[in-house]
């Protein structure tokens, strides 16, 4: 079974060259955050509610993706932490599961690595599709959710409820795709606790960061 952290990287390939779709990096470090948190959700090492985030059980699962997160959680564990606080302490590993979870996707013969250079100078790497079976099951899964009034599995609830936080639809879906499902999201996010966590911690981190940059830009000049 895929991780999610895995599953975020194949809705975001384009079938085409192999590479995937643009989305702001922070929104993408939060995804796979909230990727991790998912997992270490529904492998019953963690739980939460709308206040904390409580570490459960510190046994390491054997999956080198989530032990390294499992272990930053028990070693800062203080019981009053927030989901909030823990995606951006996981942010700072995101470039590296990314590169673990990217590294086990061809080690698994699903994609392929591919270096190219630009220009002759600029190194670029891209992953195209060796086996679009797994890529094309997790798009199905996720779009027909969506699209359909079924009674969806709770790890595509989770999945959805981490993209629809982190924004990665509108790199998915058209504007018009997206105001047809508005609905069906708010839908879904009802369905998973720890889906709607990691939502209002997105939102919470984002209004952040927009009074961080409002405070900047109109902060008086120093003499």
């Amino acid at each position: 079974m895929l991780r999610f952290v895995e599953e975020v990287l194949l809705l975001l390939l384009h079938d085409s060259g192999g590479r995937f779709a643009r989305v702001p990096d922070a929104a993408l470090r939060y995804a796979i955050a909230g990727a991790v948190l998912m997992d270490l959700a529904f492998a019953k090492r963690i739980d939460t509610d709308m206040r904390r985030l409580m570490l459960v059980d510190a046994t390491p699962t054997g999956d080198p993706l989530l032990d390294p997160s499992l272990a930053t959680l028990a070693a800062g564990d203080e019981g009053q932490r927030d989901t909030g606080f823990w995606l951006r302490r996981l942010t700072e590993r995101a470039i590296d599961i990314r590169e673990a979870a990217l590294a086990r996707l061809v080690a698994r013969g699903i994609l392929e690595r591919v270096d190219d250079r630009l220009l002759w100078v600029f190194r670029t790497r891209r992953y195209p599709v060796v086996d679009g079976q797994a890529e094309r099951e997790v798009k199905l899964r996720v779009f027909d959710v969506l699209f359909d009034d079924k009674l969806p599995d709770p790890r595509d609830v989770g999945l959805i409820c981490l993209v629809d936080a982190c924004g990665l639809f509108h790199a998915l879906l058209s504007a018009e795709e997206l105001a047809a499902v508005r609905a069906r999201f708010e839908q879904v996010r009802r369905m998973d606790l720890i889906g709607q966590a990691v939502t209002a911690a997105v939102r919470e981190l984002d209004r952040d960061a927009e009074e961080r940059l409002k405070f900047l830009v109109d902060r008086p000049e120093q003499p």
